[in-house]
């Protein structure tokens, strides 16, 4: 099967859960900004939950598809509709072969996510199929989509072929789903704008008092200079008790840096494999998600949180994640 590509959004790329292993030598992670909706999108189609999926940014792409597939939608609302009718999110969707899939100007969030069952056909890089947009490697020919290109799937999985069978069998239209939903949805888009989670970082002692008050105080502007890299923020400055000298250290996916000139800096998918300027703070693994669906000109605020805190929000995610696993499971049963 494939996937037409008739106009390709703002910035649709293939990417997975990312590219590890590699950062000893100079080769960025990358991967998705909001791991949770892509492990998500495939959960609901029974593909690995570390798959690749389309990562659909601001302005969603039309596709069409070539045969009958199941698809899922997750992450930032879109309001995706198929040949003109609105397609539920957060579940899986039996598509005919000859649809339409077109998504709308983000309503909420950010980042959407594209999973078909069994995945994307895409030569491994490194052991990954994400998209390096600078070094041009990996994903759909290293780059985003254009318009006119043809995206190949894999060999639709066991889950999905029941799926198929199971609804639209039943149903005679363009699209089918079932009544099943995931329930509470704990999302990346959940609490979108409530302050964000952050822990201490290695130099979080060597700033002011004032500068740590004003973090969880005040508002910080996402700047127009953010993308996948960084996320560059506008707002009070942090100043350090004295200016530090520091060896580079491996950066890593929400570490929160501050240059000299005391504007924050938070790390994204694509950010670099060492950095040289002072840790303030990493945010939680659960929240590096949220932030992600933040665009530039949204505020994000801060708190503070203990190390053991953040791990246990981790478990707690990870454990959901596991419930969603073992419901999906049972839709074939």
């Amino acid at each position: 099967m494939s996937l037409k590509i008739i106009q390709p959004g703002l910035l649709t790329t293939l990417q997975d859960s990312g590219r590890y292993g590699y950062q000893k030598i100079g080769v960025i992670t990358s991967g998705a900004m909001d791991v949770y909706s892509l492990r998500l999108a495939n959960i609901l189609v029974g593909n690995d939950e570390n798959e690749a999926a389309l990562e659909i940014t601001l302005m969603g792409p039309v596709i069409e598809f070539t045969e009958d597939a199941l698809i899922a939608v997750t992450g930032g609302d879109f309001t995706p509709t198929i040949n003109g009718e609105t397609m539920p999110q957060l579940r899986p969707v039996a598509v005919r072969k000859g649809c339409v899939l077109q998504f709308n100007p983000c309503k909420s969030g950010c980042r959407a996510y594209l999973a078909v069952a069994g995945g994307y056909k895409a030569a491994k890089v490194m052991g990954s199929k994400s998209t390096y947009l600078r070094a041009q490697i990996g994903g759909f020919c290293g780059r985003a989509l254009q318009a006119g290109d043809v995206v190949d799937t894999e060999p639709i999985n066991d889950f999905g072929e029941k799926m198929l069978q199971n609804l639209l069998a039943a149903q005679d239209k363009p699209f089918a789903y079932t009544d099943w939903s995931i329930g509470k949805v704990h999302t990346s888009l959940e609490n979108l704008y409530k302050p964000v989670r952050v822990m201490p970082g290695m130099q979080y002692g060597d700033f002011t008092q004032e500068a740590q008050q004003i973090f969880t105080s005040e508002d910080f502007l996402i700047t127009m200079q953010s993308d996948r890299m960084g996320y560059r923020l506008a707002g009070s400055k942090l100043e350090a008790k004295k200016h530090l000298e520091m060896i580079s250290e491996v950066a890593s996916f929400g570490t929160i840096q501050v240059p000299p000139a005391g504007r924050p800096i938070i790390l994204m998918a694509d950010h670099q494999t060492v950095a040289g300027y002072p840790v303030f703070g990493q945010v939680a693994q659960v929240d590096v998600a949220r932030v992600a669906q933040l665009k530039p000109e949204d505020k994000i605020h801060f708190r503070m949180i203990t190390h053991e805190e953040g791990e246990q929000l981790f478990l707690e995610m990870e454990q959901y994640m596991e419930n969603i696993k073992t419901a999906v499971k049972k839709l074939t049963k």
